[in-house]
C-alpha cells in the first residue's frame, strides 16, 4: 500500500460566514486541507488517472462559497472534511478555515480532523 499527503495550501475565497451583523456581506476566508490518501499499491505511471486528483476539493469549496451561507466555521470545516471523505481513498483529513479580516490585529479560526472509521 502507499500513502501519500494531498494538500491545498492558502485557497482565499470570498464566502458568507458568520452570526454578526457586519458578516452579511461575503468575506475573505483563507482555507487549507490536508488529506491522507491511501493507494492500494506503489505508483507504477506518472498518470493522473493513479492518484487523488485534488481538482475535486478545491472547485467543491468554490462551489460551497458560492452557493451556501455558514454562520459557524465548524460546520464550514465539517463540511470541507465530508467533501474530501467522499472519495474513498481518503483516510484522514485535517481542515482549518481562518477569517482573515475580521479583526485589524489577529486572525481567527477553526481546524478540524476527521478519519474514516
Amino acid at each position: 500500500m502507499a500513502e501519500f499527503t494531498t494538500i491545498l495550501d492558502s485557497l482565499a475565497v470570498m464566502i458568507r460566514l458568520g452570526i454578526h451583523p457586519y458578516e452579511v456581506e461575503p468575506q475573505r476566508v483563507i482555507i487549507w486541507v490536508e488529506m491522507t490518501v491511501d493507494y492500494p499499491e506503489p505508483l507504477g505511471q506518472d498518470a493522473i488517472e493513479q492518484v487523488l486528483d485534488y481538482d475535486f476539493v478545491r472547485e467543491g469549496i468554490l462551489g460551497l462559497a458560492a452557493e451556501r451561507r455558514f454562520a459557524l466555521q465548524e460546520t464550514l470545516c465539517e463540511t470541507i472534511a465530508a467533501l474530501c471523505l467522499a472519495d474513498t481513498r481518503v483516510r484522514q483529513v485535517r481542515v482549518r478555515t481562518m477569517k482573515a479580516d475580521v479583526y485589524p490585529d489577529a486572525r481567527i479560526g477553526c481546524e478540524i480532523s476527521r478519519k474514516r472509521s
